[in-house]
């Protein structure tokens, strides 16, 4: 996989790019599922070597006494997980561009899944026809999915 990967958070505060990205997959365990405020987390490997920030820079906080995550300042988006000492970094499968790229290839921590998680597939679908033009008429604050120049950021309301 030495395809070029860009991504980035919610805001666009933080942009990167990344390469040699192998071994997506999902975590089910408790600390990734308050990490990401959700049921699980996915996310791939970079070699640090291949993780350049194109913008800004996460933030940092020691989840574990192995482990150090990365994340949004601004707008709080969850964007890595660091065992302290390796020489690569877990990335959000969410904060990429084009997060369809990346199909996990397995799960860890399946014991802590959501015994509800395998019905997800079967739930009905509301919402689903909207078109991305249609979601972009919304007006949404969200950076786009590429690069840009400058981004102000419309949705911080504090």
């Amino acid at each position: 996989m030495g395809e070029t990967l860009t991504g980035g958070c919610q805001c666009g505060a933080i942009r990167y790019r990344a390469r040699n990205a192998t071994d997506p997959a999902i975590c089910h365990c408790r600390m990734c599922q308050k990490a990401a405020g959700s049921v699980f987390w996915p996310f791939l490997k970079v070699p640090l070597s291949d993780l350049e920030w194109t913008r800004g820079r996460p933030a940092l906080y020691r989840s574990s006494e192995v482990g150090e995550r990365g994340f949004c300042a601004d707008c709080g988006t969850p964007l890595t997980f660091w065992h302290v000492g390796a020489e690569t970094i877990d990335l959000s499968i969410g904060s990429l561009d084009d997060p369809a790229l990346m199909e996990p290839i397995r799960q860890h921590w399946a014991g802590a899944r959501m015994p509800w998680f395998t019905k997800l597939a079967g739930l009905p679908e509301v919402g689903s026809s909207a078109s991305p033009e249609e979601i972009l008429r919304r007006r949404p604050f969200q950076h786009p999915d590429h690069d840009t120049g400058e981004w102000p950021n419309s949705g911080n309301l504090r």
